[in-house]
């Protein structure tokens, strides 16, 4: 079939789709949808037998949905309705959520489905549910939606319309904020995985507004909202029965992109060292098969990231091992070179020289290895200089379902 993918942006889910569809033979032609004119004539253009869209911010227009078979990729059981779907699921802590293809009608999230699949919640940020179970969920739904696309033209089967929901609006800060005086740890790091990796809580931190990212519990006990130091590029906040660490925030002011806590609040450097690194390198051994794991914030490596995994990895090569796994993380093995850290540097030409060399350097000891087998093992993405160490390894193992983004020609 012809489909066309109407979508807010190629985002992770998105780029999934379209591989499974070209992968099963279907011409898949993309468009952004910027405004109603752009989609029409894209419509037009391409004559599609199919519309999907995996991820939109706003309605498809009538003139198109009344013409053409549209399906919707909801990202919430079949009867939810409304745009934050995920991040409510997660601030409600339910066990079971879901996906729902559904057909695009005037009023919003209410028309008949067509497939639906379910899974089980991890205890997981909003991000990282989306790149995994919602992404896999999606395609399950998806292409069984497909397959009886050839009974519905023929009338042989009608999608179903379930009782529903009410449409829920947009979740608000408001609806989002920490009450560091009464809210415990798991609610703080609910209201966190919610709104992680956007649009982030709205919060205060030395005075400054900002938007919090990048949470988990940190083993320590303070008065209610108090700052109590730092932990490694983090900083560690008390809350109603003990404490969270915070990885990354967002200022308001300024460059306003998200950076570590420490590096967006120089003011961080007067709270007391309450630990030493952030755990995101770390080393095991299985028998002859040392496995260096490392867990960088959304996979972007900066310079001193770069540098300490090269330590790490010369540690290993000393240890009587014949085999180096290189895991990466759970959700990105790795993203390359961090641009929000080189776009907040004093010099960012002079920060990115610094963070590739590092970077090749890093690429080119596990090349030069000849002591032991090096296998970089792809459990989640990989994308621009990260998908280049991966490739600087003997061997690459990648779990069915990653998204490549070398994005180099």
């Amino acid at each position: 079939m012809r489909i066309l993918l109407i979508t807010h942006a190629f985002n992770s889910l998105t780029q999934r789709l379209y591989v499974e569809l070209v992968g099963l033979g279907h011409e898949v032609s993309v468009e952004f949808d910027i405004n109603d004119g752009v989609t029409v004539e894209a419509v037009e253009l391409f004559r599609p037998d199919l519309i999907l869209a995996p991820y939109l911010r706003r309605a498809i227009p009538e003139a198109i949905w009344r013409c053409h078979p549209c399906l919707i990729v909801h990202p919430g059981v079949v009867g939810d309705r409304g745009p934050s779907a995920l991040d409510r699921a997660i601030l409600r802590g339910e066990p079971e959520w879901g996906v729902t293809v559904l057909q695009a009608e005037a009023e919003m999230d209410a028309g008949p489905v067509w497939a639906s699949a379910s899974f089980t919640m991890r205890p997981a940020a909003k991000s990282s549910l989306y790149r995994n179970e919602v992404t896999e969920a999606t395609v399950r739904a998806v292409l069984a939606a497909l397959a009886r696309l050839p009974d519905y033209r023929a009338g042989r089967w009608q999608p179903v319309r379930p009782p529903l929901g009410p449409l829920l609006p947009l979740l608000t800060q408001a609806e989002r904020a920490i009450d560091w005086a009464r809210d415990d740890t798991a609610t703080v790091l609910r209201k966190i995985a919610a709104a992680d990796g956007f649009p982030g809580v709205a919060d205060r931190l030395f005075g400054q507004d900002c938007h919090l990212f990048d949470a988990r519990v940190f083993a320590a006990t303070g008065q209610a909202g108090e700052l109590l130091g730092r932990a490694g590029t983090g900083i560690v906040r008390a809350t109603a029965d003990g404490a969270v660490r915070i990885g990354h925030c967002k200022r308001r002011d300024g460059l306003a992109i998200k950076l570590p806590a420490v590096q967006a609040y120089p003011e961080a450097a007067g709270l007391p060292e309450l630990a030493a690194d952030d755990g995101a390198i770390r080393y095991r051994e299985a028998g002859a098969v040392g496995i260096l794991e490392f867990d960088f914030y959304n996979g972007a490596m900066a310079t001193a990231d770069c540098l300490a995994l090269l330590a790490a990895y010369r540690a290993a090569l000393e240890r009587p091992t014949r085999v180096i796994v290189l895991a990466g993380g759970a959700d990105f093995f790795s993203n390359g070179l961090d641009l929000n850290r080189i776009e907040a540097a004093e010099s960012p030409a002079d920060e990115s020289w610094r963070n590739i060399d590092a970077m090749d350097d890093l690429c080119r000891a596990v090349i030069e290895t000849g002591s032991h087998l090096t296998v970089a093992a792809l459990r989640g993405n990989a994308g621009a200089g990260g998908a280049f160490l991966a490739l600087a390894a003997d061997r690459v193992w990648a779990r069915d379902g990653i998204m490549l983004n070398p994005h180099y020609k």
